[in-house]
């Protein structure tokens, strides 16, 4: 009982530390995860702490359902998006790195995966979203919004593509060095002009999902 104490006691010093140096770092230095460290984005062990199924559910993802992944990386979700929007949606696919990109494909290419034809690979920033005004059903992003230096930019092109009444959802995991409070993402999403919707999840794993309720000016 005691070793076990011991191992639970170093553990938690151990995250403490990670987290108070790399939240130092991250206050003055944004930049997305390297892509060198897709492949533990990308894993097992990481969908099983933040489930797909799970994002997808208090996201509101449906079939045929024009959705855009913000900060896609090497596609912890993205492949679950695609399927639940089903052969009538489409599911776009943004990251900044081509390297993640890459890895992207690379997984897309795989027999599983033969069958998904509705993802399309958009290599470019999250301030100039190549879409016309108001065509996006749904924006979501996954432990990334926290990674963008300006988020008020970022929401503004967000709102731009969204139709009238779409949704935008964001998704945070307490291990992330860059997470927030959801109070304050729903904060951040309010004065950008957007109404939340609802907020589901805990202090480990949450999503608040908001709404566009005008036309975009």
């Amino acid at each position: 009982m005691i070793k076990i104490f011991r191992t639970i006691l170093k553990f938690t010093k151990f995250f403490l530390i990670f987290q108070l140096v790399f939240r130092i770092l991250r206050r003055y230095f944004k930049f997305p995860a390297p892509a060198f460290f897709g492949h533990v984005l990308d894993s097992d062990h990481r969908r099983k702490l933040q489930p797909p199924a799970l994002i997808i559910e208090r996201s509101g993802i449906k079939p045929g359902m024009q959705v855009l992944e913000v900060g896609c990386g090497s596609g912890a979700f993205t492949v679950s998006v695609a399927r639940a929007v089903g052969s009538h949606g489409q599911v776009y696919a943004l990251d900044i790195q081509s390297e993640m990109l890459a890895q992207l494909q690379t997984k897309l290419d795989r027999p599983e995966n033969q069958d998904i034809h509705n993802i399309e690979l958009v290599n470019k920033t999250a301030y100039s979203l190549p879409f016309e005004d108001g065509v996006i059903d749904l924006v979501y992003m996954v432990t990334v919004f926290q990674e963008i230096p300006d988020k008020p930019k970022c929401l503004n092109e967000i709102t731009r593509v969204l139709k009238p009444g779409g949704f935008l959802s964001i998704s945070e995991f307490l291990p992330d060095p860059d997470y927030p409070w959801m109070s304050t993402t729903a904060r951040m999403g309010l004065k950008a002009g957007f109404v939340v919707d609802r907020m589901e999840g805990n202090l480990w794993n949450y999503t608040v999902r908001f709404r566009k309720n005008e036309v975009y000016r």
